[in-house]
């Protein structure tokens, strides 16, 4: 698992050390006894957000650029558990921390507090959220696994549509990453393949055309037959 800072060009990998793009390594955050599973780098003020598990507990911890723990996120106000499983994470343009919990079969969403705003459970009675993202207007995008779709949700977890189903052609997608507010990456899982779907118009966001890039996959690459960006 990994994340790119935005402006250092710098990407934060498991076990949480820090490579430069001359591929200089450093420690950027000492954990101890929790098992690391997401990681997202702030775009707001490049915090680093860490999900993580340990003995059936689990949760996400805020760390400062310079590898700082900051914040702790695990129970709601009724001290219940927020997260069993905190897979994937993002943060919206407000602050909100939007984490996609598979075990949990929910979206869970807090403000930037830490306080629990919402959990997003789908529009079926099997939902398999995985790879998480927003955009620039604030929607909340996540991948079904189980269903083949991509939901598009508003900044109060509303459901808008599914703006990915089986009809394009998608199956089990695993990671979904907005690219320049103009292209959206979906990663399938059983395909090891990338689709690329272009946006006509990016503030309504619910007519796409798409364009599928094949992809060839061996350990360690991805490599991309045809880029016509």
């Amino acid at each position: 698992l990994h994340t790119a800072y935005r402006r250092q060009r710098q990407m934060c990998i498991r076990d949480s050390y820090r490579i430069t793009p001359d591929r200089k390594t450093t420690e950027l955050i000492k954990i101890r006894n929790w098992d690391q599973i997401s990681v997202h780098s702030s775009r707001i003020n490049g915090d680093i957000l860490v999900g993580m598990y340990k003995d059936r507990e689990a949760k996400v911890t805020r760390y400062s650029k310079a590898g700082k723990e900051i914040q702790n996120i695990q129970r709601d106000n009724q001290g219940q558990g927020l997260y069993r499983w905190p897979h994937y994470i993002t943060e919206n343009i407000n602050g909100d921390i939007c984490t996609s919990d598979n075990n949990k079969r929910a979206v869970v969403v807090v403000n930037k507090s830490g306080q629990h705003r919402f959990s997003y459970t789908g529009q079926r009675s099997m939902f398999c959220p995985f790879g998480i993202c927003t955009d620039v207007i604030g929607h909340i995008l996540v991948c079904d696994y189980f269903s083949n779709t991509v939901h598009l949700l508003d900044q109060d977890g509303g459901f808008l549509s599914f703006i990915l189903s089986p009809q394009q052609g998608i199956k089990r997608p695993r990671s979904v990453c907005v690219k320049n507010e103009k292209y959206l990456y979906v990663g399938q899982h059983t395909t090891n393949t990338v689709t690329v779907y272009k946006h006509l118009q990016w503030s309504s966001l619910l007519d796409l055309k798409y364009l599928k890039i094949d992809a060839l996959y061996s350990e360690k690459l991805i490599w991309f037959r045809k880029t016509n960006f």
